[in-house]
């Protein structure tokens, strides 16, 4: 849990996932996959996520990840602009590299499971 108490334990973290979900649904490229959404409960979820990689026995409470997203038809081209997104948050909050490091190469590891594995929509 190391890496958690290096960015201001579980709060330090709601507050990096917080930014970066407001940015997710305000941006002009993906801010249309989120109509809808409950971002509250994005937030609790994807906290629940950067915990648990970041070494924090929290419980996940969230769905299934491809179930819930593979009906919203999410490309390639949304996929790196989330983890662009993703990257700027986390550079803005001064995110050490290695816990940067680690929380983006577990987005990526969901690549496959959330996107439709196409470049664009047809």
């Amino acid at each position: 849990m190391s890496d958690v108490l290096d960015i201001g334990g579980r709060d330090g973290v709601a507050t990096i996932v917080s930014d970066f979900i407001d940015r997710c649904h305000a941006d002009f490229i993906i801010g249309f996959l989120f109509e809808g959404t409950d971002a509250e409960r994005t937030k609790r979820h994807e906290t629940e996520m950067a915990l648990r990689v970041l070494g924090d026995p929290v419980h996940y409470t969230g769905r299934p990840i491809g179930r819930t997203h593979k009906p919203k038809r999410i490309n390639q081209g949304h996929y790196r602009r989330r983890l662009a997104i993703l990257r700027t948050v986390l550079s803005d909050h001064d995110v050490p590299d290695a816990i940067r490091d680690t929380w983006l190469a577990h987005q990526e590891s969901f690549r496959a499971v959330v996107t439709n594995e196409r470049d664009c929509l047809d």
